[in-house]
């Protein structure tokens, strides 16, 4: 087991959802992971565990009461808010998440959330309708803009016998966010604690950043569609490379057979018109990379029965042009993203199409790639890319590995930006 939270001091609140018995697990993870955890329990969390199994896992006092004499003779909530390395809110319910973006305190949960200046993760976990509420949403976007990073929540069944949205994250998928979260920043030394955010040196923390990745399918009947072979690897990868920079990044993905990137927020779609849609809900951002490979056509009339084949000759395909998501980011009048990224995934002429594709499209930057057959780079783990920028610069890296080619064009591009 990789101790990548030895030393840490991790202030654990759970909130008042039946998603709180995930969170004894979620205490055991972050042990054996090396972490020293603190349970805080709302009330509504000690409808669904106690504070004595809390204590028990954690090892730990679990505290429950603003106005405990023995903990407030001391001031509690403020020593509870500073001696840690980080807070998680698992699970996160609407009605902390609202405390939290409108700042009321009315229970040490939320108080210690107010006072702490220490990195926070929640992991939303509510009914599939209140987590898509405009009011949830409008709540999390403030909780981003705060500088709160969020894992999840997840598609799945429910205790409501309702699927969709709104399921926390598992208990692994928050540790590993956690990690990601902390990435760069030295143990705590004894019981001390860190200042606050700016302990951790991240060229990205706090800051909007937006990726797109995989492929888009477009549906030519109920079963079937045009696609390309993209993973999403690399993508999904630059989404881990950027949040593990302190980013707050959104992740729109095409259907990709690959885990979330933890510590990102992931927007599935299928095509490349709902991939437009979701791009443009998630800007603003300081950061736009476009490494999607989106279908440059669609079946203009999708069939709603299955097309059969029955003798006849095949039937016509009739194309119609997707929109241009990089295009349309890049020519943006207001709210263009400070510096956008796109990807060039060619078979021949690789530089040349790259310059041409830069032109065409205005962005800032492309990286290219050749993907034809023997490269064996779409589906694979390694890359050799090419930047191309608008001064006529070209910068051909060696052949690596895609998440180290990921850590590497993150690093760049925050230099790039003006922050």
């Amino acid at each position: 087991m990789t101790r990548d939270l030895d030393g840490r001091r991790i202030l654990l609140v759970i909130g008042g959802g039946i998603a709180a018995y995930k969170a004894l697990d979620l205490i055991r993870r972050l042990r054996e992971r090396g972490a020293r955890v603190r349970p805080i329990l709302t009330q509504g969390a000690q409808e669904f565990v106690t504070p004595l199994a809390a204590a028990a896992l954690a090892g730990e006092r679990a505290h429950t009461d603003l106005f405990d004499r023995a903990d407030e003779a001391e001031i509690g909530h403020i020593r509870l808010a500073r001696e840690a390395d980080a807070v998680v809110v698992a699970p996160a319910t609407a009605n902390i998440m609202a405390r939290m973006a409108a700042g009321l305190t009315p229970d040490l949960a939320s108080t210690v959330l107010l006072a702490t200046t220490l990195p926070i993760l929640i992991a939303p976990a509510m009914n599939v309708r209140m987590w898509a509420h405009p009011a949830t949403q409008r709540n999390l976007a403030t909780l981003k803009a705060d500088g709160v990073a969020v894992v999840g929540p997840n598609d799945g069944p429910m205790a409501e016998a309702e699927t969709g949205p709104g399921r926390m994250a598992e208990p692994v998928e928050i540790v590993d966010a956690l990690v990601a979260m902390l990435a760069g920043a030295a143990p705590s030394p004894g019981i001390g604690f860190l200042s606050g955010r700016d302990a951790f040196p991240r060229p990205l923390a706090g800051r909007r950043v937006l990726v797109t990745s995989g492929p888009t399918h477009e549906p030519i009947d109920p079963v079937r569609y045009l696609a390309n072979r993209s993973s999403g690897r690399q993508g999904h990868a630059i989404a881990q490379a950027a949040a593990e920079a302190g980013a707050l990044v959104t992740l729109v993905s095409g259907p990709v057979a690959i885990p979330n990137p933890p510590g990102v927020t992931v927007v599935r779609v299928e095509t490349a018109r709902e991939m437009l849609a979701a791009v443009e809900a998630a800007l603003p951002a300081v950061l736009a990379v476009f490494a999607a490979a989106v279908a440059d056509w669609r079946p203009a009339e999708a069939k709603g029965a299955k097309i059969k084949k029955d003798g006849a000759a095949p039937p016509p395909l009739t194309l119609a042009e997707n929109p241009d998501i990089l295009a349309t980011v890049s020519g943006m009048a207001q709210g263009r993203p400070g510096l956008v990224v796109g990807f060039a995934a060619e078979t021949n002429d690789v530089i040349a199409h790259a310059q041409q594709k830069l032109a065409r499209k205005g962005c800032d930057l492309i990286v290219a790639n050749d993907v034809s057959a023997e490269g064996g780079v779409m589906g694979g783990t390694r890359n050799t890319v090419h930047l191309v920028g608008r001064d006529g610069a070209i910068e051909t890296w060696p052949t690596l590995d895609k998440d180290e080619v990921a850590r590497r064009l993150v690093e760049r591009f925050a230099g790039m930006i003006v922050l």
